[in-house]
């Protein structure tokens, strides 16, 4: 029996224990005001130093909740990869600060009415943070809540204990609990969690969990920022490289083991070109990962589970007559096995009714469709529900417009797959299914703060009572003059 399948459980954490520590926290933000651009920047460079100096307990934690996760993987995405937004929002946050001058009403703005909105920190976020990437999903939201000015209260997944355990460890290290938090806990703890009157709730994770979150949520009239997933389409155009395409098609696929929720979920490319992508999606991995089973770069899927659920989605596949073309360079047996690793696998010409196409995959699984004109591919990722991301390759801008302009998707790469999120300048986030609201930018910052709008009236009487009663004929002509075309 592996580590991972040992994995301890983790208290729940009582009811009363949450609210105690979001009470404090609303009465620290409280106390102290709106928080100082100062006071951010510490709080961002803690965050910073955080990661810097425990990269690689980081590493080590992961690698015993998975079983065997990439080393180098790890410092790229929950290491390196948070690294970029908290740097970027702490060079920015001044700026982003400023009022907003915005016009005021004809004709009270020529007699000295001024409008602004200024951004008001709301206060006391939750993070609910998934177990695929859980030290980049706790911290990189951060650089966003920070830069507003709030505080932050974590509940890590249960499925990543060990990586749990480090997150309360370090963040009681670096942080006041008025400031940032720990929650442990399963499922129950998590169900309360939601429930709990925040200030604003951030939920990253599965679709299907989103709809209980917002119920939670509602019954304080929680905002909620949903970053979610589905099935992110890879369109493939006949005047794409293809060899380039997939590799860099495989090179997320394989990120993680495909446990990513903007991991390419499906790919359609050009009738008679299936072939050829199989064939340069197969030496791209092989490639990568000469071997498999003993190889630090591939990562494990995350737990039994999991593992079953992925199986099952290849068992159901096989007995509906798709063609499975498992991608095992070293040709290894993976029947027996410490980690749960399933090679690369692609399922060829799937139809509707196989699991694969019904589900996010959220795995080293990939199904690969034909299409006959690229307005086809277009219309049957608008068949279904909007993806987190939409992916397009090819060298024909006119296409690629076509593509982009006639889809609704949380984001896009073009010529490649995942590496919009890397953009610390452009938010991150869904639509309809795949989310709600974004962090990233100023976006981010825009996300987590209150818009406040602030009107200064004229000194003028005769202009800010000019619609006081009684009313006469001079009101009437000046309605006159407002209500036409």
């Amino acid at each position: 029996m592996s580590a991972a399948e040992k994995m301890p459980v983790l208290p729940e954490t009582p009811e009363q224990e949450i609210r105690d520590l979001i009470a404090a926290q609303k009465k620290a933000h409280i106390a102290e005001g709106p928080m100082s651009a100062e006071r951010r920047i510490d709080l961002i460079d803690r965050t910073i130093a955080l990661l810097v100096e425990n990269g690689d307990r980081m590493v080590d934690a992961l690698m015993a909740d998975f079983g065997s996760r990439s080393p180098e993987g790890t410092l790229a995405t929950d290491v390196g990869g948070t690294l970029g937004s908290l740097k970027y929002a702490k060079k920015n946050l001044r700026k982003w600060m400023k009022a907003s001058k915005r016009h005021s009403m004809f004709p009270l703005g020529l007699l000295g009415a001024s409008t602004r909105v200024e951004y008001q920190p709301i206060g006391c976020v939750g993070n609910v943070v998934p177990w695929n990437f859980p030290f980049n999903l706790c911290f990189s939201p951060m650089g966003s809540i920070f830069a507003a000015g709030n505080r932050t209260i974590i509940k890590p997944s249960e499925y990543t204990v060990h990586s749990a355990l480090l997150t309360k460890e370090l963040c009681e290290k670096y942080f006041d609990p008025t400031e940032v938090a720990v929650v442990l806990g399963g499922p129950e703890t998590g169900a309360t969690f939601s429930r709990m009157p925040f200030d604003h709730l951030l939920f990253t994770g599965a679709t299907g969990i989103a709809s209980h979150i917002m119920r939670g949520a509602a019954e304080n009239l929680v905002p909620v920022t949903l970053e979610l997933g589905g099935k992110s389409p890879v369109i493939v155009s006949d005047t794409a490289d293809m060899k380039k395409a997939a590799a860099r098609v495989m090179t997320g696929k394989t990120l993680n083991a495909g446990q990513i929720c903007l991991a390419p979920d499906y790919v359609m490319v050009p009738e008679g070109k299936v072939d050829d992508f199989v064939a340069e999606a197969t030496a791209s991995v092989t490639s990568m990962f000469p071997t498999l089973k003993d190889n630090e770069d591939y990562t494990s899927v995350v737990n039994q589970r999991h593992y079953d659920r992925l199986q099952s989605y290849l068992d159901d596949a096989r007995e509906k007559g798709a063609k499975i073309v498992e991608i095992n360079p070293g040709n290894e047996d993976f029947s027996q096995q410490e980690h749960r690793k399933i090679p690369p696998t692609i399922v060829v010409n799937p139809t509707e009714d196989m699991k694969v196409m019904q589900e996010e995959i959220f795995g080293p699984i990939l199904p690969i469709k034909s299409y006959k004109a690229v307005d086809d591919a277009i219309g049957y990722v608008n068949d279904h529900d909007r993806p987190l991301g939409l992916y397009y390759f090819g060298d024909d801008r006119t296409e690629e417009n076509r593509v982009i302009n006639s889809t609704t998707s949380g984001g896009v790469s073009v010529n490649d797959v995942i590496t919009h999120i890397m953009q610390d300048d452009a938010p991150f986030g869904g639509v309809g299914p795949s989310g709600t609201g974004a962090y990233h930018g100023k976006e981010g910052f825009v996300n987590f703060s209150h818009a406040k709008t602030i009107f200064r009236q004229t000194p003028f009487e005769f202009a800010a009572g000019a619609l006081r009663p009684p009313y006469g004929e001079k009101t009437r002509k000046m309605l006159a003059g407002i209500i036409k075309k």
